[in-house]
């Protein structure tokens, strides 16, 4: 029986800190898109003076990004969906979207995903991975040293078994920069 009355995907810091209570955590799948540090972050994890990054959903031809659904109850859905606003439209370079993700188990539903919007001013897509490590390497916002969001991210798409080369180099690269 589904509990759930919302779904939300994660893909980058909602999945080693979502900030809400769930019922269900189910690995996901969601085409047509993939997870990049694409977008500057001039408040958690940068400033506006020297921005950080962080993950985006970025639009992509044949792209599939792995991560993690939550199942979300009837009775928080109003103040789940109130939290995420407020800490993921921030600035509004993310859009609030319902997408079709795969379930693990085979399940498909629909799921509040935040993409990135690629005509906002944040939105820094087409960064080398060498520029994204070293922006990464010494940015720091009020949420913390941006190598910390990376780092708890490529640590928990390991834990799940999620394979991402990209984060997995960045990691590596991050490590040797900041030993």
């Amino acid at each position: 029986m589904d509990r759930s009355n919302l779904w939300v995907f994660g893909y980058g810091s909602l999945i080693w800190d979502p900030g809400f209570d769930f019922v269900e955590r189910r690995l996901a799948r969601l085409e047509g898109y993939h997870r990049c540090f694409c977008m500057r972050s001039v408040h958690y994890r940068g400033t506006a003076q020297a921005p950080g990054l962080v993950l985006a959903l970025d639009r992509a031809e044949r792209a599939v990004c792995r991560g993690v659904a939550y199942g979300v109850p009837a009775e928080t859905r109003e103040d789940v969906l109130a939290y995420l606003r407020e800490r993921e439209l921030i600035s509004y370079a993310y859009v609030e979207t319902l997408q079709p993700v795969l379930l693990e188990g085979g399940t498909r539903v629909e799921a509040v995903t935040y993409v990135i919007d690629p005509a906002h001013e944040q939105y820094c897509g087409g960064l080398s991975l060498e520029e994204q490590a070293r922006i990464i390497a010494r940015a720091e916002g009020r949420r913390g040293p941006n190598r910390d969001y990376l780092l708890n991210t490529a640590a928990q798409l390991a834990e799940l078994d999620i394979e991402d080369d990209e984060i997995a180099w960045l990691a590596r690269r991050v490590r040797s920069l900041n030993p």
